[in-house]
C-alpha cells in the first residue's frame, strides 16, 4: 500500500544548476547506490533542503554535484561501486559545499529530484544515463560469481530476490507502526541467505538496503544478473483485521484472476508513481509483450514454480488462497525470466503483523519459500547448471538399474 508522500522535482539535464536553499543543510546521513550496466540511480539522504550545484568534468568522465553549506553526518559511509560506476567520493570544498563525485564509464545526462517523504527527512534523487562511450568503454553487466561443485562445471541456478518497496516508499503501515519495506527487507535477505546456502543456487538482491528503486530498475536487476528466477517479496493489506494468510501472484495478461487481484496489482504498480516516474512507450511496452510467445512460455514456467512455492508455505504458515492468482503487476513483466509475487501475510491483521516483526517467523516464512523454489529448480533444472547435471546422472542410474 503506498502511503500518501509531497514530492518536489526538478529536472537538470546535461547543464549546471542550482536549487532554492530553504534553511542550510547541516549534514549528509546516507548515500545509498543502484547500477547497471549503462545507468545509475543514488539516493541521499539529508537532513534538509539545501542549494545544489551539478557540472559534469571529463578525462575520466565524472558527474559532480555540489551541496551547499553541507557537511558529511558522522556515520556516513559511501556505497560500493559496480556495474556503471567506477568510483565515488566525497569532499569539503573551501566555499563550504560538500562535493560528492561519482566517476562513470562514459558521459552521462543527469536528472536531480528533491523528495520529502511523508515520515520526514529529505532526499536528492541523483540519475544519470548513459549517452555513449565518449569517456570510455561501457561498462558490461556485473558478472555473478558461482561456487561450482568439485565433481562438475555446471553453472550456479541464479534466483533475484526483490524485497518489495523501500526508501520514500514504505508500503503498507500496520496499526502498530510497522512498515512493510522493513518486513520484506529482512525476509528477501534470510531468503537470499538460505539459496547461498544450497549448493548449486545463488541469490542476488533488487536491494539490500532502505532505498527506493522503480519496478522496471527491478526487472533490469534480474535481467543484469542473468537471473533464472525472480521472486518479489511483498506484506499485503486490505482493511480487514480478520483476514490474514500468504498468497501467491504471478502474471496476468487478459484481466487479473479476481477482483482483489486487480486492486492490489494497481495498488503494487502505484509504487512507481510515488517519485514522479513516468512509463513512456506503455501501450507499445505492453504490446510487444502480449505479442511475444516467449511471455507466454515463462508465464507457464513461473505457474508451476509458483505451485511449489504456494504448496511449501502452506506447510509452514496460514495461506490465504489455495491456488496462485494473477493480475498484470509490472514487476513481474519479464519476458524471459519466471516471476512471481509473494504476499507474505496480511498486515491489516494486528496479530499477523505482531508476528511479521519476529525474526523466527520471517524466517519460517523465508525457509517456506526456499523450500519451493528448490522443489520447483529439482525438477525444472536450467540447462547448463549442476542441478541439471546432477538429475541427469539419477535419470542415468535409473535407467540402467532398469536396464537390469
Amino acid at each position: 500500500m503506498i502511503r500518501k508522500a509531497f514530492y518536489l522535482s526538478i529536472a537538470l539535464w546535461g547543464v549546471a544548476a542550482a536549487f532554492p536553499a530553504s534553511a542550510a543543510v547541516d549534514h549528509l546521513d546516507h548515500v545509498w547506490l543502484w547500477s547497471a550496466a549503462n545507468e545509475a540511480t543514488a539516493h541521499l539522504e539529508l537532513s534538509g533542503f539545501t542549494q545544489a550545484r551539478y557540472f559534469r568534468l571529463r578525462h575520466p568522465d565524472r558527474e559532480v554535484v555540489d551541496l551547499h553549506g553541507t557537511r558529511a553526518g558522522p556515520l556516513l559511509s559511501l556505497p560500493r561501486v559496480g556495474g556503471w560506476v567506477r568510483d565515488v567520493r566525497v569532499g569539503l570544498q573551501p566555499n563550504g559545499a560538500l562535493r560528492l563525485v561519482f566517476t562513470t564509464n562514459s558521459a552521462a545526462h543527469m536528472r536531480l529530484v528533491w523528495l520529502r517523504p511523508a515520515a520526514g527527512g529529505r532526499q536528492l534523487l541523483f540519475e544519470l544515463r548513459g549517452f555513449g562511450p565518449a569517456g570510455g568503454a561501457r561498462a558490461a553487466p556485473r558478472p555473478i560469481a558461482t561456487r561450482l561443485s568439485p565433481a562438475d562445471d555446471g553453472r550456479d541456478i541464479i534466483v533475484t530476490v526483490d524485497p518489495g518497496h523501500g526508501g520514500i516508499d514504505p508500503g503498507t503501515i500496520g496499526r502498530y507502526g510497522t512498515e512493510e519495506k522493513n518486513i520484506t527487507l529482512a525476509i528477501g535477505r534470510l531468503l537470499a541467505q538460505r539459496i547461498d546456502e544450497q549448493q548449486g543456487m545463488r541469490a542476488t538482491l533488487t536491494r539490500d538496503s532502505d532505498i527506493y528503486l522503480t519496478l522496471r530498475q527491478r526487472m533490469r536487476v534480474a535481467r543484469r544478473d542473468h537471473a533464472d528466477l525472480f521472486v518479489s517479496i511483498h506484506v499485503n493489506d486490505i482493511g480487514d483485521p480478520y483476514i490474514k494468510g500468504a498468497q501467491v501472484y504471478i502474471l496476468s495478461l487478459h484481466g487479473a484472476s479476481s477482483e482483489a487481484a486487480r486492486i492490489l496489482a494497481a495498488r503494487e504498480n502505484a509504487s512507481d508513481r510515488l517519485a514522479g516516474v513516468r512509463l513512456k512507450g506503455k501501450s507499445h511496452t505492453l504490446a510487444r509483450v502480449l505479442l511475444s510467445l516467449s511471455q507466454t512460455t515463462t508465464i507457464a514456467h513461473s505457474m508451476v514454480a509458483a505451485r511449489d512455492v504456494l504448496r511449501a508455505l502452506g506447510q509452514s504458515v496460514p495461506v490465504n488462497r489455495t491456488s496462485v492468482q494473477q493480475a498484470a503487476f509490472v514487476v513481474l513483466k519479464s519476458p524471459a525470466i519466471p516471476s512471481m509475487l509473494v504476499e507474505t501475510d496480511y498486515m491489516s491483521d494486528p496479530a499477523e503483523e505482531l508476528k511479521l516483526r519476529q525474526p523466527w517467523y520471517q524466517r519460517r516464512i523465508a525457509d517456506a519459500i526456499f523450500r519451493g523454489v528448490l522443489a520447483y529448480f529439482r525438477n525444472h533444472p536450467p540447462a547448463g547448471t549442476l542441478f541439471a547435471e546432477e538429475r541427469a546422472a539419477r535419470l542415468r542410474t535409473l535407467v540402467a538399474r532398469d536396464g537390469h
